[in-house]
């Protein structure tokens, strides 16, 4: 199915830099100059004058990919010479593709396959990948190819991601951890060159390791939570893309603490990907800024 939020003859305008006057009305007067209508603008600057600026700008241009390398250059003597700001220009008709590494745990991956089957996500699934095979007729179903790739044991997983790589490169614009138990090593991140994103209960650095809802339950903990984040050669250290909680009480059981954060996990993750594939996330040191 078509993803519905693809919309043709659209563009994404991203813009950061150094906040300056007159960056608005440029962006507004090159955009107009160029048959471009803006549809949507949001901007943010960190202090009022002389601080980091970022914009984002969606505006329509009948028969947008021939006019694409005009507007493009138009953007470099204007942003690039001008102002000297960093930018980026995507065109909304065309879905990235997204590749999805998985483990045993199958929420999350099962969710944003169902949520790309229906339309809900702007991206192509060309492949999931994972070290084991108890979901691959699951993927399968979805008419989504699956590759097993197990890992092997001990701290050199160099020849797994290996073969990770040979499948990714060139072939996926992000990577989505849906719960992917291992650790990529900065290598792995460097060489692969696309942003991943991860997600994980919102605990840490409490409760690390395994089981973390059962330590919870023992420490009486009152709010559950999931974070998504992109991945850096820092272990769960890289910018937060999306967050939430939800109230728990005494009452709970591990197993329904668990329960319950697999749902928080899948709402916080699927809307890290949407906004990431619609280019509403701006990276910015070890944060983001999100419209």
């Amino acid at each position: 199915m078509a993803a519905p939020n693809l919309r043709p003859d659209h563009a994404c305008l991203i813009v950061h830099g150094k906040d300056q006057p007159g960056i608005v009305a440029a962006v507004s007067a090159l955009i107009t100059r160029n048959g471009g209508n803006i549809v949507a603008l949001d901007q943010y600057s960190e202090e009022p004058t002389g601080g980091a600026y970022f914009q984002r700008v969606v505006f329509h241009r009948p028969n947008l990919a021939a006019a694409l390398p005009e507007i493009q250059a138009d953007l470099e003597a204007t942003l690039g010479s001008a102002f000297d700001l960093q930018w980026s220009l995507t065109d909304q008709s065309t879905p990235k593709r997204m590749a999805i590494l998985a483990s045993q745990q199958d929420h999350c991956l099962l969710d944003l396959l169902w949520r790309h089957r229906r339309g809900d996500l702007p991206v192509t699934v060309p492949m999931v990948i994972s070290n084991h095979t108890s979901s691959a007729e699951d993927v399968r179903s979805f008419g989504v190819p699956f590759f097993h790739v197990p890992s092997v044991p001990g701290p050199d997983k160099s020849a797994s991601e290996a073969k990770i790589l040979e499948l990714l490169k060139g072939n996926v614009d992000f990577v989505v951890l849906a719960r992917y138990m291992q650790i990529l090593s900065p290598a792995f991140l460097e060489q692969l060159g696309v942003p991943v994103i991860n997600i994980h209960h919102s605990f840490l650095p409490a409760f690390i390791g395994a089981e973390p809802y059962r330590k919870a339950k023992e420490r009486g903990v009152k709010l559950i939570g999931a974070t998504s984040h992109y991945v850096t050669g820092d272990l769960d250290e890289g910018p937060i893309i999306e967050q939430d909680t939800i109230r728990v009480t005494h009452a709970d059981s591990a197993a329904e603490l668990a329960r319950r954060g697999a749902d928080v996990e899948r709402q916080v993750l699927s809307r890290a990907v949407l906004w990431h594939a619609e280019d509403r996330v701006i990276r910015h040191g070890n944060h983001t800024i999100v419209f």
